[in-house]
């Protein structure tokens, strides 16, 4: 089992509530467990990976 670091949580939180900010649903938050990566689904085109320093980036 693959554990997020707690630079992702916090990242994981705060993308959370911008994305309720804005009405969006946040309907998947998963962790890769191959490369450590949180994976971050909102609304229907917010596409978003975390990676394990919490750094992320739109896909």
């Amino acid at each position: 089992m693959t554990i997020p670091t707690s630079a992702q949580l916090l990242t994981c939180f705060i993308l959370s509530y911008w994305a309720t900010k804005m009405y969006l649903p946040v309907y998947i938050i998963r962790i890769d467990e191959r490369t450590g990566e949180v994976f971050f689904l909102a609304g229907e085109e917010t596409a978003i990976l975390i990676n394990r320093n919490g750094l992320w980036r739109l896909l």
